[in-house]
């Protein structure tokens, strides 16, 4: 996967994590997006019937249990690019581009109705 290095060796530190413990069957693209999923709902969890106000300023102990979900979703999410051979950050660049196009700053500034939405 190439890109940014820091992206690269964690990749291939969680390609080995997986060689080591015989987990590469497992980690077909499908199953790395249903685990991807379930983290995420994992992270939803945390802030789940909390106020918006209690959401922004989390207690360390809720703050280090975001922490710990946001890494899952990240290594899972990182799995899965790596598998299918997605840069991540050239995507990422690509769809800022398509969303800027598809969001102009001056048209929908203060507005978070979807593209589809505006005359």
């Amino acid at each position: 996967m190439p890109g940014n290095d820091d992206l690269d060796r964690l990749a291939a530190r969680l390609r080995r994590f997986a060689a080591e413990r015989d987990w590469e069957r497992f980690h077909s693209p499908k199953n790395l997006a249903m685990a991807l999923a379930a983290e995420t709902g994992e992270l939803l969890e945390l802030f789940q019937w909390l106020t918006e106000d209690e959401s922004a300023s989390l207690d360390e102990k809720k703050r280090r249990e975001v922490r710990h979900e946001l890494a899952d979703v990240f290594i899972y999410l990182l799995r899965l690019a790596d598998r299918l051979g997605v840069d991540l950050l050239e995507a990422a660049a690509e769809k800022i581009e398509l969303n800027e196009a598809k969001y102009p700053a001056d048209r929908v500034r203060g507005d978070a109705r979807k593209y589809t939405e505006y005359d």
